[in-house]
């Protein structure tokens, strides 16, 4: 790795990361620290390098405050990578591994950053496909989303892989299958950005859960359980939630692609309602003492003001 960088980089640590192997860099020249990741040679082989290139090339298009950039793409020695500025801060994985679920205004504006960032993305006509805590840094107080375009230049590179499956030739999956969207892990051709929308889903579970819908289980099975069961209900594990933000995650994590939000757009003027407490429906289920006081409350205002008995409440 070190000889196909050349003498403008060193190598200085390796970092965990998932299907590509990561190191962090010194630029010499710059004095400055990035990321490049190196594909694995189950992927390399038999691919189509210009196409992955290409889809690279594209995805780093994207420029926004909530998305990571890519900078470069190479090829030496073998060898396929890619580069990114490096992150100070941690990612939300290593968060939520010391400290567990996220207050909820954390978790809502973290959601709101990650769906900022699918938006522009969506815009360009790039869909993610791999939206995981792993591919969520939290830096400076914002989150930002990494390694956008990545799993589509893999899937497009490889020449014999079935259109739109979720497993490459060598058998590994592109994607995760914690966060997989039921469409995206049979292999739907017409995967689209709500497949983002659904790993969104599943990632707000997680942060206000404390740990993703079907956790614990074989990559095999946690996919059966994507497309037959329904997710563990948020009104028990965080029951403080605000009944708008658990009917969100509930919307987004949808069997049916169809029965989600339609686009990111419909997600962040969800989360700016709940933000500004224009959706205070009360959340099904039994009331908390919150919420039975504010009806306690409601009903003395009624009485104070003169209101008949049996009117609207």
């Amino acid at each position: 790795m070190q000889a196909s960088l050349g003498d403008a980089f060193r190598i200085e640590r390796a970092l965990g990361g998932g299907v590509a192997r990561a190191f962090v860099v010194r630029d010499l020249a710059l004095d400055r620290e990035v990321v490049v990741k190196v594909l694995p040679l189950e992927f390399v082989r038999g691919v189509d390098r210009e196409r992955f290139k290409r889809e690279i090339r594209l995805a780093a298009t994207l420029q926004h405050p909530n998305i990571v950039p890519l900078l470069t793409t190479a090829e030496a020695k073998g060898l396929l990578s890619y580069t990114m500025p490096y992150v100070h801060g941690e990612s939300l994985r290593a968060r939520l591994a010391a400290g567990g679920p996220l207050a909820i205004d954390e978790a809502v504006r973290v959601i709101r950053e990650i769906a900022d960032a699918l938006s522009a993305a969506h815009a360009a006509g790039i869909v993610h496909r791999d939206i995981k805590p792993d591919n969520v840094l939290l830096s400076h107080g914002h989150a930002l989303v990494t390694d956008f375009g990545v799993a589509k230049a893999i899937r497009a590179a490889q020449s014999n892989t079935t259109s739109g499956g979720a497993l490459t030739s060598a058998g590994m999956a592109v994607g995760t299958p914690e966060y997989m969207a039921p469409e995206q892990a049979a292999g739907d051709p017409m995967v689209d950005e709500r497949a983002d929308l659904y790993a969104l889903g599943v990632v707000a579970h997680e942060i206000l859960a404390g740990k993703s819908p079907f956790a614990g289980r074989t990559a095999q099975r946690m996919l059966a359980a994507h497309a037959t069961e329904a997710p563990p209900s948020l009104a028990t594990l965080r029951p403080e939630a605000p009944a708008a933000l658990r009917r969100l995650v509930t919307r987004l994590l949808a069997k049916d692609p169809a029965q989600r939000p339609q686009t990111v757009a419909d997600v962040i003027r969800a989360l700016d309602e709940l933000a500004s407490g224009a959706d205070d429906r009360p959340a099904p289920g039994p009331a908390t003492n919150a919420s039975r006081w504010r009806t306690a409350l409601a009903a003395i205002r009624a009485a104070l003001s003169g209101a008949p008995r049996g009117g609207k409440r």
